[in-house]
């Protein structure tokens, strides 16, 4: 069997992150733990751009148009949705959801879901940098891997359409 693994390593890599405004709060750990451990795996600060949108229904044009510019290997979306008493919060999520899935499929360029969808402010204190961990880095990590499995793969699947 011929296993295809990629690595963690993000040396040579350029991601775009989008990060929202709302629940700043807690979105700039999620940054905060993304551009870490980015760094941590071999990438450079200097391949990382940081583009700010006001919610997380705004995040997927937004990811979209970077995704098509074709001047990144992954985008890594950042957001916190935290439920309230109306069903405005089922809406955005599942929004955010489905165009995020949606541009990675239509673009081939990996997309990373790191909007925090949580009952509560301290479950997502929780996600952010404490005691679970910080979803951020791990969402840059999801890219990272699938960019290098990507990168593995494509030559694979060009080589065999010109035979």
């Amino acid at each position: 069997m011929n296993r295809i693994e990629a690595t963690l390593i993000a040396t040579g890599l350029k991601i775009a992150i989008v990060n929202t405004r709302w629940n700043h709060f807690i979105v700039d750990r999620l940054v905060e733990g993304a551009e870490l451990a980015f760094v941590q795996h071999g990438g450079n600060t200097e391949d990382l751009d940081l583009v700010t949108v006001p919610g997380s229904f705004e995040v997927p044009l937004v990811a979209k148009t970077l995704a098509e510019s074709g001047r990144y290997d992954a985008v890594v979306c950042l957001g916190a949705v935290i439920r309230g008493a109306t069903s405005h919060y089922d809406f955005v999520a599942g929004s955010a959801t489905n165009g995020l899935a949606r541009i990675a499929l239509d673009t081939g360029v990996p997309v990373a879901f790191g909007i925090l969808t949580t009952e509560t402010i301290e479950q997502a204190v929780e996600r952010a940098g404490t005691k679970a961990g910080n979803k951020g880095g791990e969402a840059i990590l999801a890219v990272i891997e699938t960019a290098n499995v990507l990168k593995q793969l494509r030559p694979s699947v060009n080589a065999s359409l010109a035979s």
